[in-house]
């Protein structure tokens, strides 16, 4: 591992942080320091990420189904709904990366850490946008740590049951 680690925070937005929002996830508000500290340690080695709808013809398949499940999520990619929580864009990190799909690997990140990085995740929600961005990045090469207090389920047992799920590909995805 020649390179320094880059911390990658997953989704930090306030559709998941409201706790009146169908997305809020109970356990938001205690990522939210853990986060701050990591952003500390990793410096300029920062990514935040941020899940907005697709829209027109860049919606196909599954994603008509899952609007026609979350009405209320089907908004315009500049909607308030999906900006960076105040804490998220007080990091000041040096790269923003939004995308309509749960996970998050692909070229545009890739672009940013290199190939084959070792990335730290953290964010919400664990047992979708976290765990999506953890395998893919995996499958891709990259070296992940899932920093289990970093991140927030869509409840508790969600949570952990996507966490038991990462442990199983160790030691590509190591869960701390």
């Amino acid at each position: 591992m020649s390179e320094a680690p880059w911390l990658v925070v997953i989704d930090h937005q306030r559709v998941f942080a409201d706790p009146g929002s169908d997305w809020g996830s109970p356990m938001f508000a205690d990522t939210v320091p853990v986060v701050a500290e990591l952003a500390r340690e990793h410096g300029d080695r920062v990514v935040l990420t941020r899940w907005v709808p697709a829209t027109g013809a860049a919606r196909i398949g599954s994603w008509t189904d899952y609007f026609e499940a979350w009405p209320f999520a089907d908004k315009p990619a500049d909607d308030a709904l999906f900006d960076l929580v105040d804490e998220a864009r007080a990091l000041a990190a040096p790269h923003v990366l939004t995308r309509p799909t749960f996970g998050k690997w692909g070229p545009e990140l890739e672009a940013i850490t290199g190939p084959a990085p070792t990335i730290t995740l953290v964010g919400v929600s664990t047992d979708c946008c976290v765990i999506s961005t953890a395998l893919a990045a995996a499958d891709g090469g990259a070296r992940v740590r899932v920093v289990a207090a970093g991140c927030a389920g869509s409840s508790l047992e969600a949570h952990e049951s996507a966490l038991s799920v990462m442990r199983l590909y160790a030691p590509q995805i190591e869960v701390v």
